[in-house]
């Protein structure tokens, strides 16, 4: 009898443990951080990289993501998929010159920091030099705080704060897919803009007031030379 029992306390001090340890696991997964991830589109799907943006150099055609979110052991992707196409597709290619299709998702107001609201996802074309990496293709989109190391703000989003600590995160399972808002070509030589033309060209007005006073001046020289020849002529 005494057997029996000792067996069963050793069983339940062993569930004891196990349920501690799944109590710990569960309470230290429910915490997370705010901050910026980054991805490449490989095979179809977002993937987490491996290298940071200054260490990794994308591939001409290669698509690269930036997602700001509340995370923990799951990362949060870009929710709209790595589309080349439909970001570079119009953007002819250059000799020299690589196009990186990138894809900046500031994600939720849920995800954002207190008194800050998301922009729209976004999608650009970067045209550039095939050695640039990762944190050069987005700093020729957007203005980058660095802090530390880590990239904090995009284009300054959040306006504060970099990988901040949240307690008792609640991450949803899926996010929503987006749409994003492709705008036009960053570093392409091939199209440059036409300079719009001024409603008011300043520049002209000195030139037109010093010809009119030298058409006055022949004038009034050419009016008095003929005066002056009457004058004679009377004499």
């Amino acid at each position: 009898m005494t057997a029996h029992r000792t067996v069963r306390l050793l069983f339940s001090l062993l569930a004891g443990l196990l349920l501690a340890g799944t109590v710990a696991t569960t309470a230290q997964a429910e915490d997370g951080y705010r901050f910026w991830g980054y991805y490449q589109w490989t095979n179809g799907a977002w993937a987490f990289s491996q290298k940071g943006a200054d260490a990794y150099v994308p591939a001409d055609g290669g698509v690269e993501g930036w997602r700001f979110a509340v995370g923990g052991a799951k990362p949060r992707l870009p929710r709209a998929a790595g589309d080349f196409d439909a970001i570079c597709g119009k953007t002819p290619a250059e000799t020299g010159k690589k196009r990186v299709a990138l894809v900046v998702d500031p994600g939720t107001p849920e995800d954002a920091v207190t008194g800050d609201t998301p922009a729209q996802p976004t999608g650009t074309c970067v045209v550039t030099d095939p050695k640039s990496n990762g944190a050069q293709v987005l700093a020729a989109v957007a203005p980058v705080r660095i802090e530390k190391g880590l990239t904090c703000g995009i284009a300054g989003y959040p306006s504060k704060g970099c990988g901040d600590q949240v307690k008792s995160i609640n991450v949803p399972a899926t996010d929503a897919p987006v749409t994003l808002q492709v705008g036009p070509a960053v570093g392409s030589t091939a199209v440059q803009p036409t300079p719009a033309a001024s409603s008011k060209d300043d520049s002209g007005a000195p030139w037109t007031g010093i010809i009119i006073a030298a058409v006055v001046v022949v004038l009034l020289g050419g009016g008095g030379f003929v005066l002056n020849r009457r004058r004679t002529a009377a004499k």
